[in-house]
C-alpha cells in the first residue's frame, strides 16, 4: 500500500492542529476490538451493524454468513464504511474508513486471516478454512453454513482526535 495523502481539515480542527499520521490512524485500525460497518440496502436505505475485523495485507476484513443484510447489500453495491472509536470527548481518536468490500475467496489467504483473528482476540475467534469460506469448528457437514469474508482496502481514511481537535484526512 502507498502511503495516503494526508490532510488536516482545518474547518473541523483546533488552530494550529498538525496532520495525523497515517502510521497512528494505522495502529488504532489494528487494535481496534469493534467496529460499526455501515452498507447500502437495494432498497437505498442505510444499514449499521457492529462486527469485529482484522487489519492483514493493507486492508480491513470482516467475515459475515451469506443471508446476513450486510452480505446481501454487498452483493449489489460494494461501497462500504467502517468505523471504530470511543465515545469520550476529551481523549481518543474516532476513525471512518472507506472502500469497497471485495470478497476473498483464496484458501491461504483465508488460513492466513484465520491465525489473525484467532490471535487477536487470545482464541476466543476460531474458524476453519475450506473451498473458499470460513467454517465454525465442528461444522464438517455439507449443510454447515459457508461464512464469507470480505477486504476493505481504503481509499479515503478520515480520523478525528479528540481532546487537542483535529480531523486529518488520509486519501489513498
Amino acid at each position: 500500500m502507498s502511503q495516503p495523502t494526508s490532510k488536516v481539515d482545518e474547518r473541523f480542527s483546533q488552530e494550529n492542529a498538525v496532520t495525523t499520521e497515517w502510521e497512528v490512524v494505522r495502529d488504532v485500525i489494528e487494535k481496534a476490538d469493534l467496529f460499526w460497518i455501515t452498507s447500502v440496502r437495494a432498497n437505498a436505505r442505510p444499514h449499521v451493524t457492529p462486527l469485529v475485523a482484522v487489519w492483514m495485507d493493507d486492508a480491513l476484513h470482516f467475515s459475515t454468513g451469506a443471508s446476513e443484510q450486510k452480505a446481501l447489500n454487498i452483493m449489489t453495491n460494494p461501497h462500504v464504511i467502517l468505523t471504530t472509536g470511543c465515545n469520550g470527548w476529551e481523549s481518543g481518536m474516532d476513525v471512518v474508513v472507506e472502500g469497497d468490500a471485495l470478497r476473498v475467496s483464496d484458501d491461504e489467504t483465508l488460513r492466513r486471516l484465520a491465525e489473525v483473528w484467532t490471535t487477536k482476540w487470545d482464541g476466543s475467534w476460531h474458524y476453519n478454512v475450506r473451498e473458499g469460506y470460513f467454517f465454525h469448528p465442528g461444522a464438517d457437514d455439507e449443510d454447515a453454513e459457508k461464512i464469507l469474508v470480505y477486504a476493505v482496502r481504503p481509499t479515503k481514511v478520515l480520523s478525528f482526535t479528540k481532546g487537542a481537535f483535529n480531523h486529518t484526512s488520509h486519501r489513498f
